[in-house]
């Protein structure tokens, strides 16, 4: 590449975005609201609730008090709240079990839990730490600290509520790109399917009358007497599976008329019919003079019309095993796509990925010229190959989609220090220069509204870099995109 080819070219490389950094920006839009929020005060003595619900209120929380942990655990049931305040020494359901059940049901585990209690011991306390709790405060309590752990624990609550929010988000994003990618996947599948099935269906559907009509020309041959010298002949031309050449229109124009004038000579009345039968399965004069030695003239037509039935019958069963021999493999490669009945992490064949993948998007890549290399002896890698398979999907259907019908793909794996690099380039028009530093933004396309979701490279950014500890680098300019993915050995967990 020249220097100024190189200088042209942009290179973006994809490293996993901090997690604290999402949440640190959601906590700033978080900064300035007031810090309140809704307390349940768990306490069996009646003046220490109303001190406690007193000295929320007047921090500007709302608080509702609960005399029991039965009770407290009905309304953490029937309606939400950000923090609880819990006594341990009750009648009945003590605190601990209270802080128990708490952190045992899904729904409130992250609920931040700040236990006050005239149990003033550090064995209590550790133990309620251990269980869950936020904090450990003795009575009596001074209303200035607990209002600050109060607020603390608002604040680690909020900042938990960003984290699940972007979580979610995250997973819903990926999960339209699933199904975007999954509807896509259908219909191109269901093309592919279709034009082998159908092959197939038509070729069955012919062959019934193929062995019908062979059998009626084997059995007027038959009974015009076949001479024993013929016998050796046509034995060995039925054993035969002639192929048929590579011709053009006019070599093979040549051929039928050569066998035409030759068969008329042979005084074969209907050799305008059987010379392009008998050289379009592949078989040529020297097997006509072959025949015509050891037959009788009037014999040799019917000779000729029984090889040419049992040829079709022949080519009629080709075209059935072809048919369903391409649903068999497009089968297989949409298992193997879809990883089914596999555990998520496995070790994976990642050459074997990129061409079951490949093979799932055949229909894709019509009128491309798609290149694969694969280095011998690539080590497998511990994956997860079900979302391994959707980053190739959307890094080839990209290729494609910029491609347009023509063009070259080129698909390469090769070893890397500590594990596979897969190469997917393109010589399309490329991503224009103000996008290719927000490529794996969510919603970030250069697709005509409507052509895609803008989620693709998002989600393998995802997939390859949170997920696998990978890595993306993108290098692009017009008439060459290169994606580079870099998988280690084994996933370094999100």
């Amino acid at each position: 590449m020249s220097d100024d080819a190189r200088a042209a070219a942009t290179t973006v490389r994809a490293t996993a975005p901090s997690p604290t950094d999402a949440i640190g920006s959601a906590d700033e839009a978080h900064a300035g609201r007031d810090e309140h929020g809704h307390v349940l005060a768990v306490d069996d003595n009646r003046l220490n609730r109303l001190t406690l619900t007193r000295s929320l209120e007047q921090a500007g929380h709302e608080a509702t008090p609960a005399a029991s942990g039965e009770e407290a655990l009905e309304l953490l049931a029937r309606q939400p709240f950000d923090v609880v305040l819990l006594d341990l020494v009750m009648p009945g359901m003590d605190g601990f079990e209270v802080l128990r059940r708490i952190k045992a049901d899904a729904s409130l585990r992250d609920l931040p839990v700040v236990v006050v209690s005239a149990v003033d011991d550090v064995e209590s306390a550790v133990r309620c730490i251990e269980m869950g709790a936020e904090d450990y405060l003795p009575k009596p309590f001074n209303a200035v600290l607990l209002r600050a752990r109060v607020g603390a624990s608002l604040r680690k609550k909020r900042l938990r509520d960003v984290e699940r929010a972007y979580l979610d988000q995250e997973m819903a994003l990926r999960q339209a790109e699933r199904l975007a990618t999954l509807g896509r996947l259908s219909a191109g599948m269901a093309h592919e399917l279709n034009n082998p099935a159908a092959a197939a269906r038509r070729a069955a559907a012919q062959l019934h009358e193929a062995v019908d009509e062979s059998r009626r020309a084997w059995r007027t041959f038959g009974a015009a007497g076949v001479p024993a010298a013929a016998l050796p002949v046509f034995e060995e031309l039925l054993a035969a599976s002639p192929v048929a050449p590579e011709l053009d229109p006019l070599a093979h124009s040549d051929r039928i008329e050569e066998l035409e004038d030759r068969l008329d000579e042979l005084g074969v009345e209907d050799a305008w019919h059987l010379a392009p039968a008998w050289i379009d399965v592949g078989r040529d004069l020297q097997d006509v003079e072959r025949l015509a030695a050891s037959i009788p003239p009037p014999a040799l037509e019917l000779g000729l019309r029984a090889l040419v039935a049992a040829d079709a019958v022949r080519s009629l069963v080709d075209d059935v095993a072809r048919g369903t021999a391409r649903v068999s493999e497009l089968v297989d490669a949409l298992k193997g796509y879809s990883s089914m009945d596999r555990a998520p992490v496995q070790r994976v064949d990642v050459p074997a990925s990129l061409e079951a993948t490949i093979a799932v998007l055949r229909g894709r890549f019509e009128g491309v010229d798609v290149r694969t290399a694969f280095a011998d002896d690539l080590p497998t890698i511990d994956a997860y190959e079900a979302e391994l398979n959707e980053v190739w999907s959307n890094l080839l259907e990209n290729a494609a989609e910029a491609l347009a019908g023509s063009g070259t793909l080129r698909v390469e794996a090769a070893h890397a220090p500590d594990g596979v690099r897969v190469v997917i380039e393109d010589d399309g028009p490329g991503i224009p220069a103000e996008l290719l530093p927000r490529v794996f933004d969510p919603f970030v396309t250069s697709k005509a509204p409507g052509g895609g979701t803008g989620l693709g490279l998002t989600t393998a950014h995802a997939i390859v870099v949170q997920k696998h500890g990978g890595a993306i680098d993108v290098v692009s300019e017009p008439g060459r995109t290169r994606l580079t993915v870099q998988l280690p050995n084994e996933p370094r967990g999100e």
